[in-house]
């Protein structure tokens, strides 16, 4: 019998559970959410604007001093990547980021403004775009904006995404001195043909020259990016690409499945479909990754996340301490998350808000004093028991039901009948475990985690029981695909 995440983290998974995995996937992994938040970004609405913000916040003021964790979203990039589903401008004009990045400023002080006194942020990240389009001296008038509103914790951490086509070593130098302690770079693919067909052409020289600069600078932790299911991708090919990647040894890696929803993503359009693997070739190539990746040391985290043993996610996933944010798996996601600038998402005292995804609009609330968001929710109390139920299967692999009663005062088998009956069902398949006392994710269930997390959604339970429309462009525009969609939705 598979054990529970607590007792397997950190081995290479048997032949046993990839093969049934294998036999499995195409039967009951579907489309579903990926959970890095509860309820998820589909749900939220337009009634949730700068008053339902400015509410959240000062229910955030009234809980200082705990840390913050902050999202910046710098939207510019140079060139288009064609299976990007990040919200991104494309241009190489400079002067649009100086003007953003005065307009971001003045949202920082906005916000801070609503929670008093400069807040300690534990957790930081920059994501795009790509954050890097910034020139030195908007890179730094950021950074002193941050300082004057918030105090950058030396203890948490600082990350930013970066292109290693973009970045000298005199930009990496830079990136230290402004205090970042961690990088993430994409890659995607190395395979030539696969790169001029995304539309992404990066050598693995390039590549390998920001990582050992971030080693000479003493940088915490480097992550790396991955997509599989891309055009022309084979498991063989895919698998070089892995060679080269283990080569340079991150400390952590996300390996994402590619959606292809051209009517959704405009860019994905110009992706011969002809050429993209077909669904057992794509499975096969996870399958082969996580093989690949797990005989090599990785700790196989969950979804597409994997780490070092060393690394903070992996010691963090054996303490039992793991949690999901927007950015995925991380170590440090108890904190109110405040998100900055266009499409930036947070989560603040129980709310979750989204800024507007344009400039124009984005720029026309800051210019009146209105904080900038377009749409949100308000969770329930149930809400907040469901997250903590999905959070505590997707991240721990376990869940102890007196717990759960305890601290929401319910009867856990009277409140979940026809979840646990539902479990009960993917038990058969071996997915999951289930005593009166608790309910262990098994090493097979780690591989399809969301199906499981999927029980417990109420929106999706109660979308089952009524009528769906047919498909529109409305509903289209409301599908969050199984890939890294954006790291702000």
């Amino acid at each position: 019998m598979s054990a529970p995440i607590s007792d397997v983290a950190g081995t290479a998974f048997n032949r046993r559970a990839l093969a049934d995995f294998r036999s499995l996937a195409g039967r009951i992994d579907g489309n579903g959410p990926r959970y890095t938040s509860y309820p998820t970004a589909d749900r939220f609405h337009n009634e949730v604007g700068d008053g339902g913000y400015q509410t959240a916040l000062q229910a955030c003021r009234a809980d200082s001093p705990a840390p913050l964790s902050l999202y910046l979203h710098i939207p510019f990039c140079e060139n288009i990547c064609y299976y990007c589903g990040c919200n991104k401008i494309i241009t190489k004009d400079h002067s649009r980021s100086a003007q953003y990045v005065d307009y971001l400023s003045r949202e920082m002080a906005m916000v801070a403004g609503r929670l008093g006194e400069r807040r300690g942020v534990m957790q930081s990240h920059w994501g795009g775009g790509t954050p890097t389009f910034l020139d030195p001296d908007e890179m730094r008038r950021v950074m002193a904006a941050l300082h004057e509103h918030f105090v950058l914790l030396p203890e948490g951490e600082h990350s930013i995404e970066i292109d290693p086509r973009r970045v000298t070593d005199a930009r990496m130098d830079l990136l230290a001195e402004l205090g970042f302690n961690r990088i993430s770079l994409g890659v995607q693919d190395f395979d030539p043909e696969v790169q001029e067909a995304v539309h992404r052409v990066q050598s693995y020289e390039e590549t390998r020259a920001v990582v050992l600069a971030a080693r000479r600078l003493g940088f915490q932790s480097v992550s790396v990016d991955l997509i599989y299911g891309l055009p022309h991708q084979t498991t063989a090919r895919f698998g070089k690409t892995i060679e080269k990647v283990l080569e340079l040894r991150p400390n952590r890696l996300s390996v994402y499945s590619y959606a292809h929803l051209p009517h959704v993503f405009k860019p994905q359009r110009r992706i011969d479909a002809a050429t993209l693997p077909p669904a057992a070739e794509k499975l096969d190539i996870l399958v082969s990754t996580i093989e690949r990746l797990t005989a090599a040391g990785y700790v196989y985290i969950g979804m597409d996340h994997f780490a070092l043993p060393e690394d903070d996610l992996a010691v963090a996933q054996r303490e039992g301490r793991l949690q999901r944010n927007f950015q995925g798996y991380a170590t440090h996601a108890g904190y109110d998350q405040v998100g900055l600038g266009v499409s930036a998402i947070g989560a603040v005292a129980g709310h979750y808000v989204q800024n507007a995804r344009a400039t124009d609009e984005y720029y026309a609330a800051i210019d009146v004093g209105r904080l900038p968001v377009v749409r949100g929710f308000e969770m329930s109390a149930d809400d907040h028991m469901r997250k903590a139920i999905i959070g505590a299967l997707m991240c721990n692999g376990t869940l102890d039901l007196a717990e759960v009663e305890k601290t929401y005062g319910i009867d856990f088998a009277a409140t979940f009948a026809a979840e646990l009956a539902d479990l009960d069902k993917l038990a058969v398949d071996n997915l999951v475990r289930r005593t009166p006392a608790r309910i262990d994710i098994t090493e097979l269930g780690r591989l399809l985690v969301r199906r499981v997390a999927m029980v417990f959604d109420r929106y999706l339970r109660d979308d089952a029981t009524r009528p769906q429309p047919a498909p529109n462009t409305a509903n289209d525009a409301k599908v969050i695909p199984l890939v890294r969609y954006s790291r702000v939705v």
